[in-house]
């Protein structure tokens, strides 16, 4: 439905989006993640018509948008600061895009209440924006973009300014409702954890470029480099040469997974597949700081060579600050990363 093709923005000498491809399918919900800086809010304008190209083109449904101005594209927009109207009330803030669409007042009543009850604020219409919670807001905002029942809905960092608790519980609430509508979204995000609980498929971006495309399971279990593999808050990343099923790094020998690729290349150990024991066990570590994550507990290791590891335990295996292990390597949560700069 949506078709990126060699999309490019420049700001002087700086390429915001570098010839930038991205399919989007009818019902799908992509999440386009990256640092600051990575070109992922440029493209989300790009394709709402407020950013324009120095290459390349933006397709809805085939037709090329370059001609059609953004209040003609069919696309539902929110943004992180809801930019609601403090003098409408809720009701009137949800129906405006209806309103400047000429329908009439009776129908977009009808829709806003509809809207309202869909995004859990049933009979809100008459509240005063003022009153209403961050998180209320944001349904209101949401409620909005969807009124005039957009071809595309697009986010950007939608629940940014939500906290954890109450981002973790919107975002299971948006993919169930989208799911509900059928809707079509495009969401930039910085916060990973939001991403891949919403998405469909999932877009890394970098220096204006998609680093890595999948669904969050096929870029979680293989990130495709290094940059992606710490985006993610993967640290155990090191240098290394892989021969058959073994890589020599500075953590000693570690097994990895059979047709791994060969020769030099960087190395991915997940928390998880570290692997604590007895001091003669395997790599001798000393026990560095020990960090409370609810599930488990994230330690780290200082080997007396070579870069500091993350690993996870359960809350009862967690061994004391200061104390000698040996670690062992799980050869399933390692993952052969092509060397640095490719």
């Amino acid at each position: 439905m949506l078709a990126v093709e060699s999309a490019t923005v420049r700001f002087g000498g700086r390429t915001a989006l570098d010839a930038v491809d991205l399919e989007v399918a009818d019902h799908e919900i992509v999440c386009v993640l990256g640092p600051s800086g990575s070109g992922k809010s440029t493209l989300l304008r790009a394709v709402a018509g407020l950013q324009g190209l120095d290459g390349g083109r933006v397709l809805l449904d085939g037709a090329d948008q370059a001609p059609v101005p953004v209040h003609r594209r069919g696309l539902g927009l929110m943004f992180q600061d809801h930019q609601l109207f403090p003098h409408r009330d809720v009701g009137a803030n949800v129906a405006f895009g209806l309103r400047m669409h000429g329908v009439p007042r009776a129908e977009r009543d009808r829709r806003a209440d509809e809207l309202l009850d869909l995004v859990g604020l049933p009979g809100a219409g008459r509240r005063a924006v003022a009153a209403l919670s961050g998180g209320e807001q944001q349904r209101v905002a949401l409620a909005r973009a969807l009124a005039p029942r957009p071809k595309l809905l697009m986010l950007d960092e939608p629940l940014g300014q939500l906290d954890r608790s109450l981002r973790e519980r919107l975002v299971v609430e948006l993919r169930t409702l989208f799911g509900r509508l059928g809707t079509t979204v495009l969401a930039v995000t910085h916060d990973q954890g939001e991403a891949f609980a919403l998405a469909d498929r999932v877009v890394v971006m970098r220096d204006g470029r998609i680093a890595q495309a999948g669904s969050p399971l096929e870029v979680w279990q293989r990130p495709a480099s290094a940059f992606v593999a710490r985006f993610l808050g993967f640290d155990n990343v090191v240098d290394a040469t892989v021969t058959g099923r073994t890589a020599d790094t500075a953590w000693g020998k570690i097994p990895v997974p059979g047709g791994s690729p060969q020769g030099p290349g960087e190395l991915l150990v997940r928390p998880g597949g570290v692997r604590m024991g007895g001091p003669e066990d395997g790599l001798r570590c000393t026990v560095g700081v020990r960090t409370f994550r609810g599930h488990h507990v994230t330690v780290a290791l200082h080997p007396g060579d070579g870069p500091a590891l993350e690993a996870e335990c359960g809350l009862r295996d967690t061994p004391d600050e200061g104390a000698t292990v040996g670690v062992t390597f799980d050869v399933a949560e390692t993952v052969v990363l092509p060397p640095a700069g490719r």
